[in-house]
C-alpha cells in the first residue's frame, strides 16, 4: 500500500512520541535510584567512620563544679569533642544517685557514678525504687577516697568518735552521702546518733571554717581541692578508719576497699587508713556497639590529657578498666577490651 505524505508524517510522529516516553521513563527510573543513594533510603545505611560517630551529642553529667569528677569529665568532653566533632559538654551535678537518675530518663549520654550506687541501682535497693535495666558500663576508673575530717582541738580520731557530733556527710543523695552512711552504718551508728547536715564539699570546707559543723565527709579522687584550701587556714585532722572492722563491712559490701590517704597529701605526717570505692563509667544501653567502643577507645588513648586534668585519673588503667564492674559491660566497651588482650 502506498502512503500519502501526510500518513507517513503521522507515523513518524508516533514513533517520535514513543521513543521519547521510553526515554524518560528510563531516565526517571535512574533518577529515582541516584536520589535513593543520595538520601540514604538503601536499606543498608552506610557505617560511620572511624573519626565519626553515629550520635551527635555526648553529654557527661558530673558532680560539684569544684570536685574531680567535674574536672576529669571536662577533659573527657573535650577529648570527645575534638576526636568526633561531636556537640559534647559536662552537666554539674548533686553526683552518682542523680547521675544514675539522669541517665536513665535519657536526659544525659555518659555518667561518672560510684559503684556503690551503680550497685544500689542495678538491685534497686536504696535510692531506686526498683532495678534499673537500661545503664552499661565502659569503665572502672580510680578509686574514690574516703576522706573523714575535723580539726585537731575537736579530739575527733575515729568513726566511733562520731556519735553525737553535728557532721556533714555531702549532698543529700550524692555518692559520699551513701557511703557515709553505709560506713556509720557499719560502725553501729545511725543518723539519728549524730546531727546530719547535707553539704556539697565546698560548703563542708565552709562551713568546717566556720566552726558550725565538727566533721565532713569527702569522698573523691585525690587531693580533693576544698580539703586543700581548707588545709591552709584549718589545723585539719584526717579521721582513721579501722581496717579490721573496714574488713567485716567489705564482707557484704564489696564495692568498698581499704585503702591509705599517703602521707603529705594534706599535711598529714604518716598515712591514713580509710576506705574507697571504685568509679564507674556508664552510658545507657541503647548506645550503640560502634559508639561505645569509639568512645572507650579514646579515654585509654587520651589518658594523658585525663592526667594532667586531674591526678586521680592516673589511677585510671587499661589493666584495670574492666575488673570489678558493678553493672553489665556495653558490648562496644567489651569489643576493645577483648581485642587489647588479643594484643
Amino acid at each position: 500500500m502506498k502512503l500519502t505524505s501526510k500518513t507517513s508524517l503521522i507515523i513518524a510522529m508516533i514513533a517520535s512520541s514513543l521513543a521519547f516516553t521510553a526515554c524518560s521513563k528510563t531516565e526517571n527510573e535512574t533518577a529515582s535510584v541516584d536520589d535513593s543513594a543520595v538520601t540514604g533510603e538503601s536499606e543498608t545505611a552506610a557505617p560511620a567512620a572511624d573519626d565519626k560517630l553515629e550520635t551527635k551529642f555526648v553529654t557527661i553529667a558530673t558532680g560539684g563544679a569544684s570536685g574531680p569528677y567535674n574536672i576529669i569529665g571536662t577533659s573527657l568532653s573535650e577529648i570527645y569533642a575534638k576526636t568526633f566533632g561531636v556537640n559534647s559538654k559536662t552537666q554539674t551535678t548533686g553526683a552518682s544517685v542523680e547521675n544514675v537518675n539522669l541517665l536513665t530518663q535519657g536526659k544525659v549520654d555518659m555518667v561518672l557514678a560510684l559503684s556503690d550506687v551503680v550497685t544500689d541501682a542495678v538491685e534497686g535497693k536504696n535510692n531506686f525504687d526498683q532495678p534499673i535495666a537500661n545503664i552499661q558500663q565502659i569503665a572502672v576508673l580510680y578509686p574514690n577516697v574516703v576522706q573523714v575530717v575535723t580539726t585537731k582541738k575537736s579530739g575527733i580520731k575515729n568513726i566511733e568518735d562520731l556519735r553525737g557530733k553535728r557532721i556533714a556527710v555531702g549532698d543529700q543523695g550524692s555518692g559520699t552521702e551513701v557511703n557515709a552512711r553505709t560506713l556509720l552504718e557499719g560502725f553501729g551508728i545511725t543518723y539519728d546518733d549524730v546531727e546530719v547536715d547535707y553539704l556539697g564539699f565546698a560548703e563542708a570546707a565552709d562551713g568546717m571554717k566556720a566552726g558550725k559543723i565538727e566533721a565532713a565527709f569527702f569522698s573523691s579522687g585525690l587531693p580533693n581541692s576544698s580539703l586543700m584550701e581548707l588545709e591552709q587556714g584549718l589545723d585539719l585532722q584526717l579521721i582513721t578508719i579501722n581496717q579490721d572492722k573496714l574488713n567485716e563491712i567489705i564482707a557484704t559490701k564489696p564495692y568498698f576497699k581499704t585503702f591509705e590517704i599517703p602521707a603529705g597529701t594534706y599535711g598529714n605526717d604518716t598515712a591514713i587508713p580509710t576506705a574507697a570505692i571504685m568509679n564507674a563509667l556508664l552510658v545507657r544501653s541503647d548506645l550503640s556497639e560502634a559508639d561505645g567502643y569509639k568512645l572507650t577507645k579514646a579515654l585509654f588513648e587520651n589518658l594523658d590529657g585525663l592526667r594532667t586534668a586531674h591526678q586521680a585519673a592516673t589511677d585510671i588503667s587499661l589493666e584495670t578498666a574492666n575488673t570489678g564492674m558493678v553493672a553489665p559491660i556495653h558490648p562496644g566497651a567489651k569489643k576493645y577490651y577483648d581485642e587489647q588482650a588479643a594484643k
